[in-house]
């Protein structure tokens, strides 16, 4: 790795962590439940939001009522996004005239939206209408990720609350969130967006005459699309010229600003944060990338000042930043290493140059190696899957990295909201662990941790392990699931895995090479995000009010400090045992397979 490569990586994490306070400070105002200066600010708006929707404020939930709100909520989401894809023809705001969506792919669509996966089987360009993408998919941008941090909040107050049956008001927390949080912060996003060139218009297609003239020999077909046949069956032929270039417009840069601030990576465009027209800068790509992170990563902020310390809120930062950072610096140095495969066919001195360069395969020349290897990583690490880089294309062990950040279960900042709340989950199991090895009940916030709250932790913690290594072996030995593959082998078995992997641990990233817009593949992944995102998130709200029924403990002699570097330290190793433990077999078949051949 090269000093610039170090600078990139450091550059971004010093100007993260100078944001996460005022960020985190900001949303523990928002989400607090006495009036401040930012709910009095917005409180006229919120008020009116709450009359048209016949909500009372002041209503408290506990946790069963506020899991039905929000499962019915999000079902109603589901139902308005498939909706507009099927009928899509039939809407305005649909200057290409693109047809309905087939039903499968809307489905999987639907339920990719609303649970923050943001999975693509299809090519936003060639695919969804302005309206499409603008009312259902934009729309499921702002509500999955305030979705998300409303779940958060509800279990802080689960540790926060003493002998109460309540953690809240579900459909205030959604309101605050995104009314406070996520649109204010996404119109700046897209007013810096729109100031790199990222394409913000209801302009339809346009075509332009292109530099140099195509010339290309393309199959003649019959009115049905069947190739036409010669007298010896051979396929009839013909020599074309391609004079023209047709440029995609609409309304990219509201929903990308979004798509990053909310975690969600669903691009406007089929290249997603590797086009021109959603990331066209060095400096947009940075802003892109500073977004993804910037919420989850204030919530750790806004997370310690709830609970009344701040120190356990950079306790969990810290410890996200000790996984994070290290496979960061891996995954770029295994990209600045070059492929193995084409080291392995060096002769001489000079040979060895063929990759001296690096691995640019699949990666903007405007963003190079690092920024691509960054980028890669920090989307993985949160569930956010946009992409500036095609990840099918990436170094063995440079796609190890991001794969393994998915399979550690979204936890390394995670989604907005349901990052943090599956680390506390994991933290819940380290401080269990930590009650045994002592001998003594665990504790962990002025809670104790006792049987139902370790089920729950449990559960959510192994939800998506179960999922991915159940749909991967069912897509394996299924012929509809390995159909799609068209890469038989080691990297073959590897886009499996991550595609099963992104959507049990909501994502949305991809290697590139599986063809996943079929029925099966379509089902199989809508069962992993939607079972996935609201099973953990129902764990997680029982969990919460179990805490919030119990009276604090004070603290004594005994209690184990969950801010010392010792707890950081625990709490990052039962993270990275439990995603050893579960996947290392399933890697050691994919790209640690691919690199063992590639390297020898």
């Amino acid at each position: 790795m090269t000093t610039y490569d170090f600078f990139q990586v450091v550059l971004y994490l010093a100007v993260l962590l100078v944001l996460v306070k005022p960020v985190g400070s900001y949303m523990a105002l928002v989400f607090a439940d006495t009036p401040n200066r930012v709910t009095r600010l917005g409180g006229g708006v919120e008020r009116l939001l709450y009359r048209l929707a016949g909500v009372r404020a002041d209503e408290q939930m506990g946790w069963r009522r506020y899991a039905i709100a929000m499962l019915v909520f999000n079902m109603a989401g589901m139902l308005a996004v498939y909706a507009l894809q099927r009928l899509q023809q039939w809407l305005p705001l649909n200057p290409q005239h693109f047809g309905a969506v087939t039903p499968d792919s809307a489905i999987n669509t639907a339920i990719s939206f609303i649970t923050n996966t943001n999975w693509q089987g299809y090519g936003g360009e060639s695919t969804m209408s302005y309206l499409t993408q603008m009312m259902g998919l934009a729309v499921q941008n702002f509500l999955s990720a305030a979705t998300g941090m409303a779940v958060l909040v509800a279990v802080v107050r689960g540790f926060t609350r003493r002998s109460a049956d309540s953690i809240g008001n579900f459909w205030v927390d959604m309101t605050r969130g995104t009314l406070y949080v996520l649109v204010p912060f996404s119109l700046v996003m897209a007013l810096l967006l729109t100031s790199q060139g990222v394409v913000q218009n209801f302009k339809s297609y346009v075509d332009v005459p292109v530099a140099q003239v195509t010339r290309m020999t393309e199959t003649v077909k019959d009115a049905a699309g069947n190739p036409l046949k010669d007298a010896a069956g051979n396929d009839v032929t013909q020599e074309s010229k391609v004079t023209t270039q047709t440029l995609p417009m609409g309304p990219a840069a509201s929903q990308i600003a979004i798509k990053q601030l909310g975690t969600n990576g669903g691009g406007f465009f089929n290249a997603n944060s590797a086009h021109p027209y959603e990331n066209p800068t060095p400096f947009s790509n940075f802003i892109e990338m500073l977004a993804i992170f910037l919420i989850p990563g204030g919530l750790c902020y806004t997370f310690g000042s709830m609970v009344g310390d701040r120190r356990q809120g950079w306790a969990i930062l810290a410890t996200m930043l000790l996984i994070f950072v290290p496979l960061a610096y891996c995954a770029i140095g295994a990209e600045q290493g070059g492929n193995p495969a084409l080291h392995g066919l060096a002769v001489d001195q000079t040979a060895s140059a063929l990759q001296a360069g690096g691995n640019m395969e699949g990666k903007e020349t405007r963003f190079g190696i690092a920024a691509s290897g960054l980028f890669a990583t920090i989307t993985t690490a949160a569930s956010c899957g946009a992409v500036n880089a095609m990840h099918d294309s990436l170094t063995p062990l440079g796609g190890l990295v991001p794969m393994w950040l998915i399979q550690l279960g979204e936890v390394v900042f995670g989604g907005v909201g349901s990052g943090l709340y599956g680390m506390l989950a994991f933290a819940v199991v380290a401080v269990f662990i930590a009650g045994l090895m002592v001998g003594r009940t665990p504790e962990y916030l002025g809670k104790k941790i006792e049987a139902h709250e370790m089920k729950m932790a449990s559960l959510a913690v192994l939800v998506p392990c179960a999922l991915v290594v159940i749909c991967t072996a069912i897509a394996v030995i299924s012929p509809a699931g390995v159909a799609g593959v068209s890469n038989p082998g080691a990297h073959g078995f590897s886009e499996v895995l991550y595609a099963v992997s992104s959507a049990s641990n909501n994502n949305g990233s991809a290697f590139g090479g599986l063809s996943a817009n079929t029925p099966f593949w379509n089902v199989l992944l809508a069962v992993c995000m939607y079972w996935s995102r609201f099973l953990l998130a129902i764990a997680m709200l029982a969990m919460a009010g179990s805490l919030a029924a119990k009276r604090h403990v004070p603290p004594s002699a005994g209690t184990l400090p969950t801010h010392t570097p010792l707890f950081i330290t625990l709490l990052a190793c039962v993270v990275i045992v439990v995603g050893a433990l579960t996947f290392l077999p399933a890697l050691a078949l994919g790209p640690i397979a691919e690199y063992l051949m590639s390297a020898h």
